[in-house]
Parts: C-alpha cells; structure tokens; sequence
C-alpha cells in the first residue's frame, strides 16, 4: 500500500502530520486507522485512511469506529471525576462506603483513588473464572469484591488490565443518584450533548460501522512472569472475547469503549482543559487537581515499567505522550493512544485496526505525535 489515499483535514502548517500518517502506511505498518488532534477546542488534525476489515473491502470511513482498548479508562475516569464533582463519590474514601462487598479479605480500606490508580490488588484472577463473566457486570462485580488481594493495597501499583472497569464502573452506578451505569452516565451527562461518537456499551445500530481488528502475530513482553502478571494477562481466563457482538454491547469501562480518533481526542480534551468540554465547565477545578495529582510512581508490577499514575491517567513520565512531562495520557492493546497537553490546550487520539504487541509508546503514534508537536 505505497500510494495509500489519505482522508480528512489538516490546518495549513500541520501537513507534516498528513505526511507522517501517510508514511505508516507506506510502510506496510497499517490497515486501517485514524489521528485527531485538537487546540484550543479547534480540530486542527482529522486523517483517516485504509480499510476497516482484514480483507480490505471495506473503505475506513470518517464515521468508522473502533475499539480503542486500554484509551477507554481515562475516559472512564472523567464520569469518577462528575461523581466525585457532585459529592457521590470520593477519591480519598474506600470505595466500600458505596460498595460493602469489596470490604473483604483487608480490601476496606481501598480509597477510590487507590483503586483508580491500579492499588487496589485485584488485576485479576487467580483460579479459572469463566470468561463470560467479564461481560456481566453485576457477576464480575460480585465475583471481584470476593477477591482476596494479591499485595497488600496501597503498597504498590499493579496494572488492572480489564478488572479496573468493574473498580470504576460499580462504584460510578452505585453512587449515581439514578443508578445509571457508567456507560450511561457518559453518554447522557457527556457524549450525546457534545455530538461526541464514544460509547462504552455499544448500541446494535452501530455495530456495522465497526472496524475488524487485526490481533498482533506475537505476545508482549511483559518482563518476567509472575503470579501476578499470570491473572492480569496470560491466563487463558483473563479476559473475554474481544470481537463478538456481545463483547461490543457490554459495558467494560476498562477495554472496550468505542470510537473515533476525533472522539478520543474531544474527550482527552478534558485533561487539557482542566475539565471543560468545548468550553462548557464538567468538573471543577479542585476536583480535576484531585484527579490528575501523582498518586502512585515507581515499578509497576504487571506492565515492566515505572509508572506515574493519577486517578485513571498515567502522567507523562516515559516521554510518550509528546515532550511536555506535565502531559497526561494512556495507551491501549495493540497501539492506540490519546494524550492530553494542559499547557498547550492539545489533545491527540490514533486509532487503528493492525494491532502490534507494543505495550506502550507503539512507533506508529509516536511519529504522528512527533510530527504533530514540530508543527506547534
């Protein structure tokens, strides 16, 4: 694909961006994907190019949507924040306070911010669950308060790789004065009012606009393997299917959000503007320091890093999420990625649907993002 047709928009100055993204195909390294990127609440990048299926029939679309994995927990994040705004929750409580049957096994004293920040102990399963109860949230709910922790909480980080969506999503529906789910939330307090395509628990009326994913040709290096790392990852239980309809209409506020580069990048938005969307105040500054401040640095025990993380967002401490180490961002299985720069009011999302087995900082999203910021 050496001559790969390139669709959207570019402000004048930024058409190294156009150049860089066309380049990644070019090279062999795609299929299908997209890139956005915001200023100033203006849309100043909008590509897109190459196919949403395997087989490369179907053309990727401005209105093409894809899962973006991992990028989907900031976003989940946003809806704690609008909770934590409006006094349902706390960051410094336990979360058991709105959960009681999470206070089992030492895991009582587990504060929200704890847990958004992967303290919590629980990345996973130690014994055989069955896969399904991932995409039950009531089931994996009750089966994850059960847990006995696999650290003592608080000590450590551990990345929770799809357990994180119940540590949100049950406290978000219990604290919601209308037991709406966190999907919900997002949709009706968030996305539908700002026309922003994301959805965490995916209508069947938009499933045929779904981009096929292409699963990476080996596993990521995870370091050594550990017990802790074997319930988080490589358990044949781990985690659900992730290309059935069922896996896209269940709400796994931690993996399965979908979407477009443009909606990531409007919703990342939030982070770079101290919590306004498009200029609309959604969380109060207080509230957005308490989320974004450094809660947990050092070596992670499942992702071979060190992390600095806040409550839900990483901080920009490996230099991936652009050159400013007051960015905030995250990345998803396979590639994706979404930044949010505060001092120069950017967001950025990529999205695609070749998946490689880069845990973070996939090359793909960092040329775009190099090129991105030598436009600025």
């Amino acid at each position: 694909m050496n001559d790969v047709l390139v669709d959207g928009t570019v402000l004048a100055g930024f058409e190294p961006v156009r150049a860089a993204f066309a380049a990644n195909f070019a090279k062999g390294l795609e299929v299908g994907a997209a890139f956005a990127a915001y200023r100033d609440n203006e849309l100043i990048v909008d590509l897109w190019a190459g196919h949403a299926d395997r087989n490369r029939q179907r053309p990727w679309a401005r209105d093409t949507i894809v899962p973006v994995m991992s990028v989907t927990k900031p976003i989940a994040a946003l809806v704690a924040a609008r909770l934590v705004d409006r006094g349902c929750l706390d960051y410094e409580r336990p979360i058991s306070s709105v959960w009681p049957e999470f206070a089992v096994h030492g895991k009582d004293r587990v504060t929200l911010g704890e847990a958004l920040s992967h303290q919590a102990g629980v990345p996973g399963f130690v014994e055989p669950i069955d896969p399904q109860v991932w995409l039950d949230s009531q089931g994996l709910a009750a089966a994850l308060a059960g847990l006995a922790p696999l650290w003592t909480p608080g000590a450590a980080s551990g990345y929770h790789p799809i357990s994180y969506g119940a540590l949100v999503g049950e406290p978000a529906r219990r604290a919601d004065p209308n037991g709406r789910s966190l999907g919900r939330q997002l949709a009706e307090d968030i996305c539908v009012p700002a026309q922003i395509d994301f959805h965490i628990g995916l209508d069947d009326s938009h499933h045929e606009r779904v981009a096929e994913m292409q699963r990476p040709q080996a596993m990521a290096d995870l370091g050594g393997v550990t017990p802790i790392k074997h319930a988080a990852f490589l358990a044949r239980w781990s985690s659900p299917g992730r290309a059935s309809p069922a896996w896209r209409r269940a709400e796994l506020p931690a993996a399965n959000g979908h979407g477009s580069a443009r909606a990531v990048a409007a919703l990342y938005g939030m982070f770079a503007h101290e919590g306004e969307l498009f200029g609309r105040p959604l969380i109060n500054r207080d509230v957005f320091q308490a989320a974004t401040r450094l809660r947990r640095a050092g070596p992670d025990l499942v992702l071979p890093f060190d992390l600095a993380w806040a409550a839900g967002v990483l901080r920009n401490s490996l230099g991936i999420y652009g050159p400013n180490p007051r960015s905030f961002g995250h990345s998803g299985w396979g590639g994706s990625m979404a930044l949010a720069d505060p001092d120069r009011h950017l967001s950025a999302a990529y999205v695609m649907n070749r998946q490689s087995n880069v845990l973070m900082g996939d090359p793909r999203p960092c040329a775009l993002i190099s090129a991105l910021y030598e436009c600025l």
